[in-house]
């Protein structure tokens, strides 16, 4: 492969992956990397494109900010884009910054500087019209944002009128959740028995991001602003610091942590001085944003298409905190994959409290050297996910010992296999009890079989009790079982009374769902819903031959060789049976056969969570299939439609944009499966 080749399959899947991460964090507020680990991303993409200037695109993530907004909520185009901001990952990279200012005003003496907090929230723009608070948005991609105005009016901090304010006044800032308040909500949810939230962003950004209003106003947000949008009719504002003295004046919320130096030094004294304080504050900050003082010298200098080229943020490194690794265990997937994992006396890092952190395979174990007794550092960048860096040699005892990789399933006792050239181990053993309980678990879960009721604690325990063998055994559990098994007091009837109804309204799941529930290896749903219609009931796809199976449009030599051979198995034609047995449907109901089939021949991509409309994504999939279509993955020439959820890919977005497909949200797709065209 030659260099060409090469940086052009990097930028390729460098820029993937970052929409992918964009997706997550802007769109989902779930973030699935550290943040330093995007950064480092997001930084070598810009390298390879300023050194290849032929890959350079203005669809590239170094070019665009944020993610797609959400189709849940109204869009607002900004009057002036909301960007982002370019990072400094060290005191050396900040200086190189400030020369290329200095360089760019061609005036040093007259650089004035001012450091700000970076606070870890959602960026928002607020519109005042005649002193009346008319609309706020999320930044969303940094041109269209989402309208989240009710739920702004119940942030205290935000005055609904102003007295003697500009003709219009916008405003930018961040909202966020004082962590003093994210205490408080964990405790209420803790006792609650509900789940904890992870960390205030998060917790801030999907608060902010409720269809109910109460729901936000209930978790008590907070907002700090920091910077003027569009203003008419207002007095002439010349730097900063008649910026922050506007603002204050309005009765806005400013941040007291602000500094304006002329000594770049003293930036640089001020970053450093933040990074050793950064938990006093009762919100979180990830960083110091420095910017040119002096609004003339902003428009001077002037952005590139994501970013200002007059501010930057200071990043603060990794947080890091040493614990002790206690243990180190196993978990048993379904298919059998073993995973080690460290388990920490529990230590507040990032944003939330740790206790355990994956260690992936055997491999990575032995690398690292880690071992239980071990203080180790535990790293946590962005509040997403917890990392053993390594073990503190120098505390180390001197009887310690390398761990072992288990050489038989914690579970089963049998004999645990690594294949040649796979980093996996696996506990091949289908009787292992683990594996039951995570493939029953996944069989029950949302996406397949959706029996709600059927949690950890429950399926262990019927496995235990030796209740449950396979997911066939579910559907002979009687209300009497369970409540013995389950009824400690009295309140918990009615949970089993739930859980019982909730498994035989799972009897009459569609095929499709049955099919996914058996958790058959590389059939995902638009397959599972294409084998379900061709061949209409569980038997004739037990019988179909891998030739027959290929045969249907859409479907692989792989997916066909693999439904062979998982109903070759005698114990998955008894869980069949079982079916049969306990009133499980194994065909397609008569609405299913009498669908229309209206799509015939096209292709309906859908794009982003569905969560909250009439179907999950999968289910908007295998309707599409239902009614003769097809749901591909990507968008193409032949794509007829794109449908877009609450945190569209934006690759997909703007292909579709880029081909003129059309690009359809709730209304227009319920009008598409009805009658296969477009509204």
């Amino acid at each position: 492969m030659n260099a060409f080749d090469s940086d052009q399959d990097r930028v390729v899947h460098l820029r993937a992956q970052i929409v992918i991460h964009n997706e997550a964090y802007h769109g989902r507020d779930e973030p699935t990397v550290p943040d330093a680990v995007y950064d480092q991303m997001l930084r070598e993409l810009a390298e390879i494109e300023e050194r290849r200037p032929d890959l350079l695109t203005a669809e590239s993530p170094t070019q665009m900010v944020g993610s797609a907004p959400s189709e849940i909520f109204a869009p607002v185009e900004h009057k002036a884009p909301m960007m982002s901001l370019d990072n400094a990952m060290d005191l050396q990279e900040l200086q190189s910054w400030h020369e290329r200012v200095l360089k760019g005003i061609g005036d040093p003496d007259s650089c004035g500087l001012v450091c700000e907090l970076k606070f870890d929230g959602l960026a928002v723009s607020i519109r005042y019209e005649d002193g009346e608070l008319v609309q706020a948005a999320t930044r969303g991609n940094g041109r269209v944002g989402e309208d989240v105005t009710h739920n702004i009016r119940t942030i205290k901090d935000i005055p609904h009128r102003i007295s003697g304010a500009p003709e219009v006044l916008e405003v930018r800032g961040e909202v966020y959740l004082p962590i003093s308040g994210f205490e408080s909500l964990n405790k209420e949810q803790l006792a609650k028995g509900q789940p904890l939230f992870a960390n205030p962003r998060n917790t801030a950004a999907g608060s902010l991001r409720q269809k109910d209003a109460t729901v936000t106003a209930n978790r008590k947000l907070a907002f700090w602003c920091y910077q003027l949008g569009e203003v008419i009719g207002g007095p002439r504002v010349k730097s900063s610091k008649d910026t922050f003295e506007l603002l204050k004046s309005l009765g806005l919320p400013v941040n007291p942590e602000v500094a304006e130096f002329s000594d770049f030094k003293e930036v640089e004294r001020f970053c450093e001085s933040w990074m050793s304080k950064r938990h006093e504050p009762d919100y979180e900050i990830d960083g110091v944003v420095v910017k040119l003082a002096d609004l003339a010298q902003r428009e001077a200098l002037g952005s590139t298409s994501r970013a200002p080229r007059w501010a930057i943020a200071f990043k603060f490194p990794p947080e890091e905190k040493s614990t002790r690794l206690i243990a180190i265990d196993v978990s048993i997937g379904r298919t059998g994959r073993v995973t080690p994992f460290a388990v920490l006396d529990p230590i507040f890092v990032g944003g939330s409290t740790v206790g355990m952190a994956t260690l992936h395979n055997e491999d990575q174990v032995a690398n690292k050297d880690v071992r239980p007794g071990d203080i180790v550092v535990i790293r946590k960048a962005g509040d997403v996910i917890p990392e053993v860096v390594g073990p503190n040699l120098a505390d180390r005892s001197a009887d310690s010992k390398p761990w072992v990789f288990p050489k038989v399933c914690p579970s089963c006792q049998m004999p645990l296999e690594r294949l040649s050239g796979d980093a996996n181990t696996y506990c091949v053993n289908r009787r292992c009890p683990a594996r039951i309980e995570t493939g029953i678990s996944y069989f029950a879960s949302r996406n397949a079989m959706d029996i709600e009721g059927l949690g950890e604690r429950t399926v262990r325990s019927l496995v235990e009790q030796g209740m449950v063998n396979d997911v066939g055994d579910l559907f002979a559990l009687t209300k009497s079982q369970l409540m013995k098994l389950l009824v400690s007091d009295s309140s918990n009837e009615t949970l089993v009374n739930n859980l019982a109804s909730a498994i035989d309204e799972a009897r009459e799941r569609p095929l499709g769902n049955l099919l996914i529930g058996l958790g058959i290896e590389h059939l995902g749903p638009t397959a599972a819903e294409l084998v379900a219609r061709q061949f209409r009931n569980i038997d004739n796809i037990v019988r179909a031959e891998p030739r027959d199976i290929e045969s249907i449009d859409g479907i692989g030599p792989v997916i066909a060789q693999s439904l062979r051979d998982f109903f070759d198995d005698a114990d998955n034609k008894a869980i069949v049976e079982k079916f049969r047995v306990n009133g499980v449907r194994l065909d397609l109901a008569d609405d299913e056969m009498d669908l229309p089939q209206v799509l015939n021949g096209r292709s309906v991509v859908v794009t982003g969570s569905l969560d909250g409309w009439f179907l999950t994504r999968d289910e908007a999939k295998r309707s599409i299939v239902a009614r003769g279509g097809k749901a591909p993955g990507s968008v193409s020439k032949s794509t007829y439609a794109l449908v877009v959820g609450s945190e569209a890919g934006q690759s997909k977005l703007d292909k579709a944009t880029d081909l003129g497909i059309p690009i359809v949200g709730e209304a227009e797709f319920r009008h598409l499966l009805e009658t296969g065209e477009l509204s």
